[in-house]
């Protein structure tokens, strides 16, 4: 799997991260043509190379065409949910941005104490956010990241004008929008971390904390507005692999027996497509394992059992995602013992290109390959050929 990890120790905002993502190898020219997909106009991207307290970073800007008057940019939930609906962007590209759309607007409808469906986003609805986030969640995908990990936050101190007059640093909708995430301020009086940013890191990250074990290969470096005198103002994002899946000899496995975490819930009053994107953000967050169990539940009511497979420090994060993205109210943890069989990943060489093979064996019993479905898919898409022929075709 591929991670970033986002070292945001002069904090984070929607140009920094873009400007890091460009830096770290996303072409310009590949990102304005995906943002093409979404009907929005009126703006320019563009990138340059500047210094921060002598370090090189990429700047990129989203350069507003015209003047912009008192109001304009404002939008409502629906404004936000008809641009995307209506964009030809992938669907999970759409589910990511839409999530992170919402939480701003439920953040705003918090400190604010207006309704959901009525409140205004202000500068958050304006052109450069959706730009902000969009870009960042296609350059992500561009650079294949399958996993996000973060530093805790540096938010700074202070004080920022806004359309609602003066406001503490980090804004009110910073603070709903990083509940749960760890944050500190070095002192800096500025705004380090905006509601943008703070939408981005808190959504998209699996968790926060010291760098894990990981081969880099890629580092890119995005710069923000401001020149500071005792630090760059700036973003790192690091990409690169976890560490036991460098060769075959690290990622080996044993067939030792273990003991994992099972974490349970019964739910009966959910839409089915949502387990789906809830699926997807556990196994993004560290899960072994998840899976459904159709079940009849009291008064004969038909129901789902969600059942995750995980290591003991990760039930604390994946209960939350549960009890979060789930219409669950409550969850049962048990221990359970688990064997496995010996595993590796090794790489072969195809007509279509490089494909992982998964590799498992009791001793010289058992050995059992197949090849990395994510790899088969992508060269299907890429190839535009079946995916069962790809299939045959490594494994012949």
């Amino acid at each position: 799997m591929m991670n970033a990890y986002f070292d945001c120790f002069s904090g984070i905002s929607g140009d920094m991260t873009l400007g890091a993502l460009v830096d770290a190898g996303v072409p310009l020219k590949m990102l304005r043509r995906e943002l093409a997909r979404l009907p929005v106009k009126g703006y320019r991207l563009s990138s340059k190379e500047v210094k921060k307290a002598g370090m090189r970073a990429t700047k990129v800007d989203v350069e507003i065409q015209g003047t912009r008057v008192k109001g304009q940019g404002s939008r409502k939930w629906k404004d936000i949910e008809m641009i995307v609906n209506a964009s030809t962007l992938s669907k999970d590209i759409k589910q990511k941005g839409l999530y992170i759309f919402k939480r701003m607007f439920e953040a705003e409808a918090r400190v604010h104490g207006g309704k959901f469906n009525e409140v205004h986003l202000h500068e958050l609805g304006a052109i450069d956010c959706i730009v902000d986030i969009f870009g960042s969640l296609i350059g992500l995908d561009i650079l294949g990241i399958d996993m996000i990990y973060s530093s805790a936050v540096n938010v700074g101190s202070g004080s920022i004008k806004s359309e609602h007059g003066l406001l503490p640093v980090p804004a009110p909708a910073s603070v709903e929008l990083l509940k749960g995430v760890p944050v500190y301020s070095s002192g800096v009086k500025f705004e380090l971390t905006t509601p943008t940013g703070s939408a981005l890191i808190s959504s998209l990250s699996s968790g926060f904390g010291p760098m894990p074990d990981m081969q880099i290969f890629k580092a890119g470096v995005g710069a923000g507005d401001r020149d500071f005198k005792d630090q760059p103002n700036i973003l790192r994002i690091f990409i690169g692999e976890k560490a036991e899946s460098r060769g075959v000899s690290q990622c080996a496995r044993t067939d030792a027996e273990e003991s994992i975490t099972v974490i349970e819930t019964n739910i009966d009053d959910m839409n089915p497509q949502v387990y789906e994107y809830v699926m997807e953000k556990m196994f993004k967050a560290g899960a072994l394992d998840v899976f459904l169990t159709q079940i009849i539940m009291k008064k004969g009511r038909p129901g789902i059992k969600l059942s995750v497979l995980c290591n003991e420090d990760k039930k604390g994060p994946l209960s939350e995602i549960i009890l979060r993205e789930t219409t669950s109210i409550g969850l049962r943890f048990y221990t359970a013992g688990r064997k496995t069989l010996q595993r590796e990943i090794s790489s072969i060489d195809t007509k279509y290109g490089r494909v992982r093979i998964k590799k498992s064996r009791l001793g010289k019993e058992i050995q059992k390959a197949s090849p990395e479905y994510e790899d088969c898919r992508k060269i299907a898409k890429k190839f535009n050929i079946p995916l069962l022929e790809v299939l045959k075709a490594v494994s012949s």
